[in-house]
């Protein structure tokens, strides 16, 4: 009524003077201003008052942390409000007999609610008894409940003032506090302890502000307290309450989840919030499962998976310890089917990987598309993830419903560069790459079309490493360096036992592969190299033909001193010399011609030595040595001819002739038919001619022979090329005799 009206200038004084009074405990002063008439008991006046605070912060992962602090405020307050916030008890009867109203709010509550919050119990006890409402004694409840003040909690309960809304949201807020002691009390005075309320939870990890209806227990496992959830569930908290905290959505019709934040997510129990509000200890999970299975499902999904989906793995490991099957597959309304192992390996979350790997998982279990592990890391490019599998021996061969192995999924890989350098250095370490079908992966193959030679030779030093094996393609190692054009990697193949002989499923060879991206000279100085280093060891490739082909005399003579056969054929048909003769490398011709090479063989097609070189078109020259050999052959080995005597006048006869390497014809023991020559031609003389009367004086297979004496010997062959042959050896030797390397050929 007094503020109604307006209190002048000294009634307000006065008034504010009792405030200060009350609050400083004058009790003489206090009595003084009660004894005036115009002071009003219940003037709101404003001072700095210093109020006790108790707050609660968060953690990531530990418990929240009460702290009480006296912070000070100007603020409006009553001559009661003062004297029950400071305890003076003489003071508050005082001020209540002379009229106050205790149930008069102020910003910072209800006197009964100061007396509580500042721990003054006789003066609770005056004020309950002088008729605090119920609103005062519900808001003294909430403060003494959540500053842990259990005796007074307990006096105000005995009163029975407060409703049965107030008392629960008491116990959840203190269960969210760790203040056991409260809790024990609200229960044992008939809080329902699985009853619901809308309370404010907090968490740093994940974020969370919100107002959630939940139970004592959410409220205790949001907040980490670990003793609390213990009592709770002694107590008989229900740990299936359905609360909506999480923050992954998931879709139970295709499976894919994502992140919407704390809150928003479909609602779960309590043990599914105990591993996204996860303690650090693991104590909370440890307790829930006591009264829930490790294998709970909730729309699909296993407990174990929804820790993986949050990237706990504590709380998997502590799961997988309590029975969680590590195998669970998730199947979606959509025929979607994944394991926990998948969804690690999708979203990248590594230590949760480890620990389930550790379990023993099936590393190489497939989702519904035929993908795993393996395959989704490459994907998603998690190649922390990727690595992890690798080493543990995941296999590289599986191939998903759509064709693609691991390697196809890291070609598109943004970061496959990275990739490869994992594999790299997994194998320099000493590890290897597990793949259940060599010919789908085979890592010989992989390395060499990358053209890593330390790699190569890091592989090649396993015992039992089969370097010709091939894949689907029918590739070698060594024709995928070929095809690629890697040479270091195809010499390390080489010298370690490549096959050159091998084909592909198009029958192709590692040369042929080579030819096709411009690399076959190099391939093939590499090969004639390891041939010369005595490295090529392979049986059934005929390394003289191929020297051959090259025309490198250094390996033929190698070959050749190493004992290969020199009149060998190839599989084509050909000896090394007629391949020479045939290519037109003439040193390789005379070498080969020098060490004894046959050249008359013919082949099934009727191909000689001769034949070839006559239809080489890369150097003439060769054909020439051929028939220096092969007339030098003739003449100095004995031959048959038929002899005419006497110039053509005498009956022809048959002889038996050989040249000597001194230059002497010789078809007798006399001294007359030992002759030396100086010269041999085709044909007939005039002379000849003119005794024969021109009779067979044509013949092809005729020629004659001119001594150093200017005597002329006719002879005849049976053929012409013969005759040739013999006039070709005749001079050769007569020149080789006389030190001339002239060659005469009429």
């Amino acid at each position: 009524m007094s503020q109604v009206l307006g209190i002048g200038e000294d009634e307000q004084a006065v008034s504010q003077k009792l405030i200060e009074a009350a609050l400083n405990g004058d009790e003489a002063l206090v009595d003084e201003i009660l004894g005036n008439a115009v002071v009003d008991v219940n003037f709101m006046g404003t001072i700095n008052l210093t109020i006790k605070h108790t707050n609660s912060f968060q953690h990531e992962e530990a418990p929240d942390e009460l702290k009480v602090d006296h912070v000070q405020y100007k603020t409006d307050v009553t001559p009661l409000f003062a004297a029950a916030h400071a305890g003076h008890v003489d003071i508050v009867k005082k001020i209540l007999t002379a009229g106050a109203d205790v149930n008069q709010r102020l910003f910072r509550g209800y006197a009964i609610t100061a007396a509580t919050r500042e721990g003054h119990p006789e003066v609770l006890s005056i004020l309950l008894k002088a008729g605090s409402s119920q609103p005062a004694c519900e808001e003294a409840l909430l403060e003494a409940c959540l500053s842990g003040q259990v005796n007074m909690a307990d006096f105000l309960i005995s009163w029975e003032m407060a409703r049965v809304e107030v008392q629960t949201n008491a116990l959840i807020r203190a269960s969210s506090r760790g203040l056991v002691g409260v809790v024990e009390l609200l229960i044992k005075s008939g809080v329902d302890v699985n009853s619901m309320h809308r309370v404010l939870l907090c968490s740093i990890k994940p974020a969370l502000h919100t107002s959630v209806d939940c139970t004592a227990l959410v409220a205790a496992i949001v907040c980490r307290q670990s003793p609390v959830v213990k009592y709770l569930l002694e107590a008989g908290a229900k740990a299936d309450c359905q609360v909506r905290l999480g923050a992954w959505s998931w879709d139970s019709n295709s499976g894919e989840v994502l992140r919407v934040g704390a809150g928003m997510a479909e609602p779960y129990s309590a043990v599914w919030c105990a591993v996204e509000y996860w303690e650090a200890t693991g104590m909370i999970l440890r307790l829930l499962l006591e009264h829930v299975s490790a294998n709970s499902v909730q729309m699909g999904r296993s407990l174990l998976c929804h820790a993986v989906l949050c990237g706990n793995a504590a709380a998997a490991q502590i799961l997988l310890e309590a029975g969680a099957d590590v195998e669970h597959c998730v199947s979606t309304t959509d025929g979607c089917q994944f394991r926990p192992l998948h969804l690690a390996a999708k979203l990248g979350f590594l230590p949760v990987l480890k620990t389930l790997m550790n379990q023993g998982c099936n590393l190489n279990a497939m989702t519904d598309t035929g993908d795993t592990a393996l395959m989704l890391c490459a994907v998603s490019a998690h190649l922390d993830c990727f690595h992890e599998l690798l080493i543990a021996g995941a296999d590289f061969a599986r191939v998903n419903k759509a064709g693609y192995t691991v390697i196809d999924l890291l070609e598109s890989c943004s970061d496959r560069s990275l990739a490869y350098e994992l594999i790299w250095d997994s194998i320099l370490s000493g590890r290897n790459i597990f793949s259940s079908d060599l010919r789908v992966f085979c890592v010989m193959q992989f390395v060499a079309r990358h053209g890593n030679a330390k790699v190569m030779k890091k592989i090649l030093e396993h015992k039992g490493m089969d370097v010709n094996l091939q894949d689907k393609f029918g590739l070698s190692a060594a024709m995928v360096a070929a095809q690629e054009g890697h040479m270091e990697v195809f010499k390390v193949l080489l010298y370690a036992g490549a096959s050159m002989e091998l084909k592909n499923k198009k029958g192709e060879t590692a040369l042929m592969l080579a030819d096709k991206c411009g690399k076959k000279d190099e391939c093939e100085r590499i090969l004639l190299d390891s041939i010369l280093d005595n490295a090529f060891k392979e049986r059934n490739f005929n390394a003289l033909h191929f020297a051959a082909r090259k025309g490198n005399c250094e390996v033929l003579a190698h070959l050749l001193k190493q004992g290969c056969a020199i009149n060998s054929w190839n599989e084509e048909g050909y000896t090394a010399l007629m391949i020479s003769m045939k290519e037109g490398h003439l040193d390789a011709c005379k070498l080969l011609l020098s060490q004894g090479a046959d050249c008359y063989l013919a082949n099934p097609r009727g191909d000689t030595a001769l034949s070839l070189a006559r239809k080489s078109s890369s150097c003439k020259g060769v054909e020439e040595v051929l028939l220096d050999h092969m007339a030098k052959k003739l003449v100095l080995a004995e031959g048959q001819l038929t002899k005419h005597t006497r110039e053509g006048k005498g009956q022809p006869h048959m002889k038996i002739v050989k040249m000597l390497k001194s230059g002497i014809l010789r078809w007798g023991e006399s001294k007359r038919r030992n002759v030396i020559c100086k010269e041999a031609s085709r044909g007939s003389s005039l002379t000849f001619r003119k005794n024969r009367k021109n009779r067979d004086t044509d013949k092809p297979g005729l020629f004659r022979v001119v001594t150093i004496t200017g005597r002329e010997i006719h002879f005849e062959a049976s053929v012409a090329f013969v005759a040739e042959l013999w006039v070709r050896g005749i001079n050769l030797i007569v020149g080789e005799a006389m030190g001339t390397n002239s060659v005469a050929s009429r």
